[in-house]
């Protein structure tokens, strides 16, 4: 696994005193109810509906861009209840994701351009593929991999799934550093490309992401 350096530029993002780095062109709503762990990234245009009940992000996770993350709810007698939502550590969202889920494991991957629908679960070592579809209610049992519309059983994750989550997470956030500054003054120009592709582990032949 080689994670190449992605740099941005300091102004674009706040940085917390547990090492948070969130982005100042995503929103935030109802950030009393909003809590992040510890060097988390949150990336440009994501939305966290922090308004509608408690939303917690765990430790070194990360949501790619223009993600949604709102909390789950269910209709009783014409109102709607909305419950907290909690996503653990080590986990990544990638890019274009809607959020609905009743709750997040830990050491979880999420592809781009998926929807987790309202009240699914996903346990802990599991992983989602990109353009998939995950059912309300749906349940994901650890170390098992969903893909397809509507998502179902693709494949079983290899053992050391888990400590391949802590190191992809771990290093994506140690390679997400602001600009070098040369003679002074931030250079938006030295920047080092993200790897295009990140190989998942799974117990048949890798899947591509």
């Amino acid at each position: 696994m080689e994670i190449q350096t992605t740099n941005y530029d300091k102004t674009d993002y706040m940085e917390t005193v547990n090492g948070n780095k969130v982005s100042r062109k995503s929103i935030l709503c109802g950030i009393m109810n909003i809590r992040l762990h510890g060097k988390t990234i949150i990336k440009p245009g994501v939305i966290v509906r922090g308004d509608l009940a408690n939303v917690n992000i765990g430790r070194l996770s990360s949501v790619g861009e223009n993600t949604v993350i709102r909390p789950s709810y269910k209709k009783f007698k014409g109102s709607i209840a909305y419950f907290p939502l909690t996503i653990g550590d080590h986990v990544i969202i990638k890019e274009n994701t809607v959020i609905s889920a009743a709750s997040i494991g830990s050491y979880v991957y999420i592809g781009k351009n998926c929807v987790i629908s309202k009240r699914c679960i996903l346990k802990d070592c599991c992983m989602i593929a990109d353009n998939t579809i995950v059912p309300p209610d749906t349940v994901v049992p650890p170390y098992t991999c969903y893909s397809g519309f509507p998502g179902t059983y693709k494949e079983e994750l290899v053992d050391s799934f888990e400590h391949y989550m802590k190191d992809l997470t771990t290093t994506t956030y140690e390679h997400f550093l602001p600009n070098p500054v040369i003679g002074g003054t931030p250079s938006s120009l030295v920047t080092t490309p993200t790897s295009s592709s990140t190989f998942i582990p799974t117990s048949s032949p890798a899947v591509t992401k």
